[in-house]
């Protein structure tokens, strides 16, 4: 369990063997994405609630989580694990174990959340149009983005609602071959959160191991 979840929270970018290319990202791609882009960063918040699977084949598992963003701090919160960015740092939260760490974000990792690749795509990938399909019912287009330098994945594709300006699913394909989707079953947008959502109560956890990295 504990492997799954930190497989949903990041993504650690490969530091050995590293190369770089010229990056592409044809017209249509880039139209649909910079207005999905611009629709989430111009709501006050944003709130997912996610079916996230994990693995290949047989092996695969399914979790269901929640997301909470307001464009600079978010809250992750799946199989009773929290991870919560106040803005500074980053607390991840496991009940079970009763621990915390406490960690500055680095720029080696890239956190994988319904939001993770909506700026990445600008400068870190080469970015196609892959066509259309329907998902649910919901006509979606396909956007393929391939990294531009080694950083554990082969590739990501998203689908999103073009309409509507949403994302709908993200499937990410490692080098490795293990594959982490993640498929959006609700979305609410501009709710009146509390002020301490995004932020962590030292208080509420004195019974907990708090470890600062």
């Amino acid at each position: 369990m504990k492997n799954l979840f930190k497989s949903i929270l990041t993504v650690t970018i490969v530091g050995i063997g590293v190369f770089y290319q010229a990056q592409t990202i044809d017209s249509k791609s880039k139209i649909i994405l910079d207005n999905i882009t611009n629709n989430y960063k111009s709501k006050k918040n944003s709130y997912f609630k996610f079916a996230y699977t994990s693995g290949t084949g047989k092996s695969s598992q399914t979790q269901t989580g929640i997301f909470y963003s307001d464009n600079t701090r978010y809250k992750l919160k799946i199989m009773g694990v929290e991870q919560i960015f106040d803005g500074n740092k980053v607390y991840n939260i496991n009940d079970e174990d009763k621990e915390v760490t406490v960690s500055k974000p680095t720029d080696n990792q890239v956190h994988f959340s319904p939001l993770s690749y909506l700026d990445s795509y600008k400068k870190d990938y080469n970015v196609t149009y892959g066509g259309k399909k329907t998902i649910s019912g919901i006509p979606v287009d396909i956007i393929k983005m391939i990294p531009i330098k080694n950083n554990g994945l082969k590739n990501v594709t998203l689908y999103v609602n073009t309409p509507q300006k949403k994302l709908i699913k993200l499937e990410q394909v490692a080098t490795n071959n293990q594959v982490d989707v993640i498929s959006i079953t609700d979305y609410r947008e501009n709710q009146a959160l509390s002020a301490s959502t995004f932020s962590f109560d030292k208080s509420k956890y004195k019974n907990y191991l708090i470890t600062e990295l």
